[in-house]
């Protein structure tokens, strides 16, 4: 067995340890989300802290983990008699991001179920994971319905496997650690509002404390068992301040003072719902048991502030999460301050040890767990923006996009199998039943009137003569059902002269963001190809991040000519190369232009054949028409006809336009079923 890195050894990376630390003495706080570049010791401070967890008496032979004193009496395994059960670590479980739900939940054996009434149940991970840990890594990559699957779990205390009227239940309480990379994309603020706590980390920039990463990093892999030798001493009494933490937890008395500055935070900074403020609660109680103090001080109340806040203020992808420190302090002194008898140092005391233990040096990152966002994204700066060969005289700097608007849904046509999603028509595990069919495999949704109808012909031949019903391998019907998949939206931006207008380029950026928004809420992939000079550029490869998109559309400058045939065709060989790695997932193209085509020769008609490549093989496509004026030549439309698509313009783009709420993207798909 691999001896982990020791938790106290990590450097730095202070409110990283103390959201983990609080969660280990009140789990009730429901769990921290880490957000952070790669290569910040996310992964490693969490898989870390398995080893101080205290050690839970469980049932002997409980597949569940039953607590001896307080076994659960709806466990599958149970009844259980009473006994003093045995001793064993706490568990870390991780759950892969491809894992299935069945992996997640466990599987009930419907065969068993039906023909002899026996709930045959293999537990997944959820039952594993009970009075332990549960981490996913890159859970902003995990399908949306496994993550309403974990969250649900973890905010009842127990996990449900229903098929087909027949279910089980199983306690599932456990500490919820997700960590991502926000480049990669974000998670839903609803899903995000699931998680007690948040932390932003990054590398820091201060050379001494990366040099001592290094020398231990080096240190623990020449010799692990060693290294965590070191650190046992400090690892000791970090394990013995939590047990000492959790015995203080229920005698910690939570004021009338707390309350009130608790709720006027979350008022003063408009959080959503009441969830905010019950997870502050229970956060602040935690910081006061883990400083060894029955009382809540205003000391506490900010640190959970900090803690549980900032990605509970996020209306969009593109807000940075963050918050005011400045306004909360003013909100703290306004609803009660601080008491004379009170540290008047902001920072909780976490004992002589630090938040995570003993021997662990103070952060010397001058930025702090914020810091490192200015540097997030280097393509905002000037000259940060790669140019176009070509781009010619007249260039003009970037414009601010105009205020985003709601977006008619714009869907592939057919149905797709692709990821779960939000856009178009798909055949999916969950949504609404629409056939039946044989299942290949493991069945995993049954499609009970449909298996009957099969196994009924065949009763008297299979000798039945009681009233339950003799059903066989062969009878069982998988439900065909029919959801919403996610797609790949690859926007072609024209940002030639043609489009320069300061007024007109802003309102062709507001409409791109709005349908990036539209993108981040449907789930999609998108990708960001510009055209303009002699050349076309893609300016994000397909990504589920649509805030990198917003940024590289924030920077985009315009000028020189149309190479209108350039953009369709890198456009088109980034559909190719996306095809290779990912052939489930269908394409919506959205052009954003004028339909001008200049530069070279024959523009107008080498743009056409490059837009009959895309209708030849079925790719869906739409023409954002930004021409104005009184006086229109109408070429985007031209340019949608050759697409074998349609053409919108700004205006029809509108949610709320008289043209419609739904326009589906005309053409057929040559992958649509």
């Amino acid at each position: 067995m691999s001896v982990p890195f020791p938790f106290t050894a990590v450097v730095g990376q202070d409110d990283l340890r103390l959201a983990l630390l609080l969660n280990a003495v009140s789990p009730a706080v429901g769990g921290v989300l880490v957000r952070g570049e790669k290569g910040t010791a996310k992964s490693t401070a969490v898989r870390a802290l398995s080893a101080l967890l205290p050690e839970v008496d469980v049932v002997a032979g409980c597949r569940f983990s039953c607590d001896p004193e307080k076994p659960d009496p709806a466990c599958p395994d149970g009844p259980h008699e009473p006994g003093p059960g045995t001793t064993r670590p706490s568990r870390m479980v991780e759950l892969p991001v491809g894992a299935s739900e069945d992996r997640l939940v466990g599987a009930l054996d419907i065969e068993r179920a039906l023909a002899e009434g026996v709930k045959a149940f293999e537990p997944g991970l959820l039952a594993d994971a009970h009075r332990g840990i549960l981490y996913v890594d890159e859970v902003n990559l995990l399908h949306d319905h496994l993550v309403d699957l974990l969250l649900d779990a973890a905010a009842m205390g127990a996990s449900y496997v229903e098929r087909e009227g027949v279910s089980v239940r199983h306690a599932a309480r456990f500490l919820l650690v997700g960590t991502m990379n926000p480049e990669e994309g974000e998670l839903r603020p609803q899903l995000l509002d699931r998680f007690g706590l948040t932390v932003e980390v990054a590398a820091s920039r201060e050379p001494d404390q990366r040099v001592e990463v290094v020398r231990r990093r080096l240190a623990y892999d020449d010799d692990p068992a060693a290294f965590a030798a070191r650190w046992a001493d400090e690892e000791a009494a970090v394990r013995r301040r939590i047990v000492a933490a959790r015995e203080l937890l229920p005698s910690v008395r939570l004021g009338d003072g707390a309350l009130r500055q608790i709720a006027a935070t979350c008022a003063a900074f408009e959080v959503d719902g009441m969830r905010a403020d019950i997870v502050m609660a229970r956060t602040a109680t935690a910081l006061a048991a883990w400083a060894g103090r029955t009382d809540v001080l205003a000391e506490d109340v900010r640190q959970a502030a900090l803690l549980a806040l900032p990605h509970r203020r996020r209306r969009n992808p593109f807000d940075a999460p963050g918050l005011d420190e400045d306004k909360l302090d003013e909100t703290l002194e306004e609803f009660g301050g601080s008491s004379e008898d009170e540290d008047p140092d902001p920072d909780p005391d976490p004992g002589p040890d630090g938040p995570g233990g003993g021997g662990q040096p103070p952060s010397a990152d001058p930025e702090g767990p914020q810091g490192g966002e200015t540097g997030a994204r280097p393509e905002a700066g000037e000259g940060g923006e790669p140019q176009p060969s070509g781009a010619g005289a007249g260039e003009q700097s970037a414009v601010r996009a105009a205020e985003p608007f709601r977006t008619k849904v714009l869907s592939v046509p057919g149905l797709g199998e692709g990821a779960a999603g939000r856009r178009s028509r798909a055949r999916t595990e969950h949504g609404r039943t629409t056939g039946a069919r044989r299942p290949r495999g493991t069945l995993t949704k049954l499609h009970l009137a449909a298996t009957v109808q099969a196994a009924a012909p065949h009763q008297r031949a299979r000798g039945r003569s009681g009233p339950g019903l003799v059903v066989r391998r062969d009878d069982l019907r998988q439900a065909t059902r029919e959801g919403r998949e996610g797609n790949l939206v690859l926007f072609v931006v024209d940002a030639s002269g043609s489009m320069a207008a300061r007024q007109r380029m802003s309102a062709v950026k507001g409409a791109v963001l709005s349908l990036l928004l539209d993108a981040y809420q449907r789930r999609d992939k998108v990708g960001l190809v510009t055209f303009r000079g002699s050349a076309a550029e893609v300016a994000l490869p397909p990504t589920s991040s649509v805030d990198a998109a917003a940024a590289r559309l924030e920077t985009l400058p315009t000028g020189g000519r149309t190479p209108l045939a350039a953009g369709l065709l890198r456009a088109h060989e980034v559909l190719r190369v996306e095809r290779l790695r990912d052939p489930a997932r269908r394409a919506l193209v959205v052009v954003v232009t004028d339909g001008r085509a200049t530069g070279g020769p024959e523009p107008v008609a080498l743009a056409g054949r490059a837009a009959r490549l895309f209708a030849a093989e079925g790719v869906a496509s739409v023409v954002v028409d930004c021409e104005s004026g009184p006086v229109r030549l109408g070429l985007a439309g031209q340019l949608a006809g050759e697409l074998g698509g349609t053409a919108v313009t700004l205006d029809e783009l509108r949610a709320d336009s008289i043209a419609g709420l739904v326009r589906d993207v005309q053409g057929t798909s040559r992958r649509a079923a």
